[in-house]
């Protein structure tokens, strides 16, 4: 079952995914002390059914610096002081970085020199040659 046809945006991720919301450091004030504002999203590859087996090993393969040894990816946000901004900067992080990964890029089409140009080349060395075989000639 091919599963490259339709985008990753377009897949519902959310049932699969778990978030972990914790006390955040940086600008806040006191509200650092009291309100879990980073978001850590959760999501384990082996498990997900709207995955193929070909994008979850391309998945391992290119973020595995973002993988745990129980396959599991791992994205934290602590951008802002709003842990629903920073949940929705995870969400968007996820789907952008699935996206990078399972992108299938195209093939490179092989193009011939015009021969206009080939000429053109051609011509400006014969001139260089002619040139510097003056200069010698005049020695």
């Amino acid at each position: 079952m091919m599963r490259n046809e339709n985008k990753i945006s377009d897949r519902n991720f959310i049932p699969e995914l778990e978030f972990k919301m914790s006390r955040s450091s940086g600008p806040g004030g006191q509200n650092v002390n009291k309100v879990n504002t980073k978001v850590e999203l959760r999501f384990d590859i082996n498990k997900s059914l709207l995955l193929s087996e070909e994008e979850k090993e391309k998945i391992f393969l290119s973020l595995k610096n973002k993988i745990n040894n129980d396959g599991i990816l791992i994205i934290v946000t602590q951008e802002t002081r709003s842990m629903f901004k920073n949940k929705e900067i995870c969400l968007k992080k996820f789907y952008e970085q699935l996206e990078n990964v399972l992108k299938v890029e195209k093939e490179r089409k092989k193009t011939n020199i015009p021969l206009k140009y080939i000429e053109r080349r051609l011509k400006s060395k014969k001139q260089n040659s002619e040139k510097k075989d003056r200069r010698r000639f005049f020695e």
